[in-house]
């Protein structure tokens, strides 16, 4: 049998289940989780491994109204994977109904001629009649390849997902080896664990206005990973917030990230976090770059 692969993009507004689906197809956790909206900054690249075929997904930052120059990038980095890839999938919350978000993201996938799967996500929460006529009216908004009904979180349908996409994949290599899950080094993908307990814990206010990076990573003697992280904020209210009272919080971010990191790499880990203020680094460009956002990825 031939073997296929390709590239796929999974795009949708924030909190659509895109990083759910992604971390479901791979069976890892490899892209960051939370009920707060534009979790995911990167597009995140996961590897999916067959007996004949290779996908590569791209989960890509919710599309949403910009509000700062970090909104910038974060749409620009979502759209510019329509015509880089074999397929994309158009994620949609089911359970909301249509949304203005969706018929802006349905505009520019008319722009295409990607093909393009409409994954309604979340069946689990509406009742099975309420379906068909959702499906009639996005299939007003584009003409689909096809439409799959899922729950990312539970896991229904995904097998018949990904049959689908394999429909669309051309004949080619095998890029990855078959136990590699992510392209990402394994320092992206602990900041963005670190950065997940961070979201979960903290305050409305918070979420956005934190980057973590990695300062050193290395392995002792002992066989111990020693990683060296740093949370930036832009307010020194919000080092306060994340540090919280005699550094209570902090330690929770530490103790829940480094269950999840010492899961990924395989060895105990010692985690070192600091908190550090950058003011308004979400609209500096240099900021953005060194923190690794650029334009052209």
């Amino acid at each position: 049998m031939k073997f296929k692969s390709g590239f796929v993009a999974i795009i949708g507004r924030p909190n659509v289940g895109k990083s759910t689906l992604m971390n479901q197809v791979i069976g890892q956790k490899i892209a960051i989780m939370s009920d707060k909206p534009q979790t995911t900054r990167n597009k995140i690249h996961g590897v999916y491994t067959a007996n004949n075929s290779q996908i590569v997904f791209l989960d890509t930052p919710g599309i949403h109204k910009r509000q700062s120059k970090l909104g910038d990038y974060m749409n620009q980095t979502a759209m510019s994977t329509l015509h880089e890839v074999e397929a994309v999938l158009f994620l949609v919350d089911a359970s909301e109904g249509m949304g203005g978000g969706d018929r802006y993201i349905a505009e520019q996938l008319n722009n295409t001629k990607t093909p393009v799967i409409l994954v309604m996500n979340k069946i689990d929460k509406i009742e099975p009649e309420a379906l068909l006529p959702l499906i009639t009216e996005y299939n007003k908004l584009h003409e689909f390849a096809e439409i799959v009904p899922i729950s990312a979180k539970m896991g229904s349908n995904v097998n018949t997902l990904l049959e689908q996409v394999q429909k669309y994949l051309p004949e080619g290599p095998q890029y990855y080896p078959d136990d590699q899950i992510t392209d990402h080094p394994e320092q992206f993908v602990c900041a963005e664990l670190i950065r997940e307990k961070i979201l979960h814990l903290t305050r409305e206010e918070v979420p956005h206005s934190i980057a973590v990076a990695i300062e050193d990573m290395s392995v002792e003697p002992n066989g111990v990973v020693h990683i060296s992280a740093v949370i930036f904020v832009e307010r020194d209210s919000q080092k306060g917030i994340i540090i919280g009272k005699q550094g209570a919080l902090l330690k929770e971010v530490g103790r829940r990230a480094r269950t999840d990191i010492e899961n990924l790499l395989g060895s105990k880990i010692f985690l070192e976090l600091w908190v550090k203020v950058k003011k308004d680094w979400r609209n500096q460009d240099r900021v953005l770059r060194d923190l690794g956002f650029h334009k052209d990825q």
